[in-house]
């Protein structure tokens, strides 16, 4: 079974947003908690972060080579 990608395009967004509001309630220190990398909590931020820088690199890649193959 095979996910689509407009499929992922939402379900990945909604999953680390659902993890970062569990890491909200589940923590009692939320921001300031999360600089350790044994915790649920930093991987909850990293993920929304990475997410984007990722999609952004991969496009820019993709342009990149349609770009050197047009020229």
């Amino acid at each position: 079974m095979y996910l689509s990608l407009p499929t992922l395009t939402v379900l990945i967004p909604l999953v680390s947003l659902a993890g970062l509001f569990y890491s909200a309630s589940v923590e009692e220190n939320f921001p300031q908690g999360c600089t350790s990398t044994a915790s649920l909590c930093f991987y909850s931020l990293l993920l929304p972060v990475t997410i984007p820088v990722y999609v952004f690199f991969h496009l820019w890649t993709w342009m990149g080579i349609k770009l050197f193959r047009h020229n």
